[in-house]
């Protein structure tokens, strides 16, 4: 399947358990950032990943956390 195709089916999963709240199984469904849907270097505490993790700390959007290099 293509990158696009993968991204596209895990929406829809997310979706069906998230929104519409349809029973599932889990082994169907794997973690993907909320805001870019990149599969790697997840963060479930956050449920982004560590790219945009690191963009949001950044801009202060998530207050409590810092970066400790500042």
């Amino acid at each position: 399947m293509a990158r696009s195709a993968l991204k596209a089916k895990q929406r829809k999963l997310y979706e069906q358990k998230f929104i519409q709240k349809k029973e599932m199984k889990w082994v169907k469904y794997y973690n993907r950032c909320r805001l870019c849907w990149r599969s790697h270097g997840f963060f479930r505490d956050f449920w982004i990943c560590r790219v945009c993790l690191r963009k949001y700390a950044r801009e202060w959007k998530i207050m409590w956390l810092k970066k400790a290099s500042w």
